[in-house]
C-alpha cells in the first residue's frame, strides 16, 4: 500500500489549488448550524460526484467508487460555522456575524481534495464522503446521521475524521487510542431570591451573591469529586441578572457545561452538580431551578485504527503524538461504537497567528493545513483498510 500512498498524495497535491480556492469560498460565506444548505451545495459541486443522499436535513452522504465495490470507509467533515465576528483581516474574511473559527473550512477542502484524488488513482474500498451539519450545536448532526441508517446501508464499519488543533505543534498529528474528547452536558441554573433596594441588603435574599458563590463552588466538582488522573471541567459561559446598579433582582441565571473523560464519571458528576446547586441556594436563602441538557458522549478512538494511522503518519514524515487529549467535545463521538469504529485525528498547527485557541475571532490556519488534514484522512483510510473484518 506504500505505492497507493505515494500515488494518492501526489494526486492530492494536484488538487490543492482548487481545494484552497474552495476553502476561501467556504470561509468567506459561512453558514450557521442547521442552515448549511448553501455550503453543502458548494462542496457537492466541488466534489463532482453527483448529489449523493441528503442526511441530517442539510447534510450529504456521497459515495465515491473503489476498485472493489464493497463496504465503504466514511470520511467526515463539518459544514457549520460559529456565531463569531471575524477579526482576521484577510481578503476572504467573512463579512457576516458568522465565522469558520473552528477550521471546518479547512476540513471540507481537505475532504474534497482527498476524494477527487481517490477517484483519479483508484482506491480499493469506496469512500463515503460525509458532509455533516450541526457539529457546533445540539441536537447534533452526527446523531441524525447515525439514526438515518446511511452508514450500514453503505457497509461502513469505520468513520475517519481529522481536526486542526493549535495546541499541537506544527508537523505533528495526534492519533490516540481510547478517549480523546470529553463528554459534555450543558446546564442552566436560575436562583430565585428576594429583590429590592440595594441599600437594604439585610431585608433581601440576594440571588446575585448566591450565584457568585455557586460559580466558585462548582469548581470543587472537578477538584474534589472526580479522580484528578482523569479529571472534569465545569465552566460557566454566561450569566444574566438585574437591570440597574441600585436594584437587587429577584432572580439570577447562569449557563454552563460539565465535561468528563470517562462515561463512568458522568452520572456522579451530574449528581454532584445538582447537590452543589441546591445546597448553595439554600445557604443563601434562595431556591434553585436546574435544567440539564445532555450533549455528547466521550469520544473513544478505536485502538486498531489509531495504531494503524500512526504507522502511516510516520511513513509520511509526521511526528505522532499518542497522548493528546482534550476536554473539548465533538459529536464525532456518535460514530464511535454505534455499529462503527471511529478515529478522530488532530492535526497540529502550532500557535496559529499568535492565537492559541479555537473559536477565536483571529483563528486562521494557513492554507497548507489543507494538505496536512488531507494526509491525515488518507492515513485513517489506510488504517481502516488494514484492520477491516475479513
Amino acid at each position: 500500500m506504500s505505492d497507493l500512498w505515494a500515488r494518492w498524495t501526489r494526486a492530492i497535491a494536484d488538487e490543492l489549488p482548487a481545494a484552497v480556492e474552495l476553502r476561501h469560498a467556504v470561509h468567506a460565506d459561512p453558514r450557521a448550524s442547521g442552515d448549511e444548505e448553501d455550503t453543502a451545495r458548494l462542496v457537492v459541486r466541488a466534489l463532482g460526484a453527483g448529489d449523493g443522499t441528503r442526511v441530517a436535513k442539510t447534510g450529504r452522504a456521497i459515495r465515491l467508487p473503489g476498485t472493489d465495490d464493497g463496504p465503504a470507509v466514511a470520511l467526515r467533515a463539518e459544514l457549520d460555522a460559529l456565531p463569531v465576528l471575524e477579526g482576521t483581516g484577510v481578503p476572504w474574511a467573512s463579512e457576516s456575524d458568522l465565522m469558520h473559527a473552528c477550521g471546518h473550512d479547512v476540513h471540507l477542502a481537505a475532504l474534497v481534495a482527498v476524494c477527487r484524488a481517490a477517484v483519479r488513482v483508484g482506491v480499493p474500498r469506496p469512500i463515503l464522503a460525509l458532509l455533516q451539519p450541526r457539529e457546533e450545536t445540539s441536537p447534533p448532526g452526527a446523531l441524525d446521521v447515525v439514526a438515518s441508517g446511511i452508514l450500514p446501508e453503505h457497509g461502513v464499519d469505520a468513520v475517519i475524521g481529522a481536526h486542526v488543533q493549535p495546541r499541537i505543534a506544527h508537523g505533528v498529528v495526534s492519533a490516540v487510542p481510547g478517549p480523546v474528547n470529553a463528554s459534555t452536558d450543558e446546564f442552566e441554573v436560575t436562583l430565585h431570591g428576594q429583590g429590592g433596594h440595594a441599600g437594604y441588603p439585610h431585608l433581601l435574599r440576594d440571588p446575585i451573591l448566591a450565584l457568585s458563590q455557586l460559580v466558585v463552588s462548582l469548581q470543587q466538582l472537578a477538584s474534589r469529586r472526580i479522580d484528578p488522573v482523569f479529571g472534569a471541567v465545569c465552566s460557566i459561559g454566561r450569566i444574566q441578572a438585574g437591570a440597574a446598579a441600585n436594584v437587587i433582582p429577584n432572580s439570577a441565571t447562569a449557563f454552563g457545561s460539565l465535561r468528563v473523560m470517562r462515561e463512568k464519571d458522568r452520572e456522579k458528576a451530574l449528581e454532584t452538580l445538582t447537590d452543589i446547586v441546591h445546597g448553595t441556594a439554600r445557604a443563601y436563602g434562595c431556591t434553585a431551578e436546574l435544567q440539564i441538557s445532555p450533549c455528547e458522549p466521550v469520544l473513544n478512538n478505536d485502538p486498531d485504527l489509531a495504531e494503524g494511522a500512526q504507522r502511516w503518519l510516520r511513513h509520511a514524515g509526521f511526528a505522532v503524538d499518542d497522548k493528546f487529549r482534550s476536554f473539548g467535545a465533538d459529536d464525532f463521538a456518535h460514530y464511535c461504537g454505534n455499529g462503527t469504529r471511529g478515529l478522530m485525528l488532530f492535526v497540529g498547527l502550532g500557535d496559529t497567528a499568535g492565537v492559541p485557541s479555537l473559536h477565536d475571532e483571529r483563528f486562521l490556519p494557513r492554507d497548507q493545513a489543507v494538505t496536512q488534514v488531507a494526509h491525515a484522512l488518507v492515513a485513517g483510510y489506510l488504517a481502516a483498510l488494514e484492520t477491516s473484518a475479513p
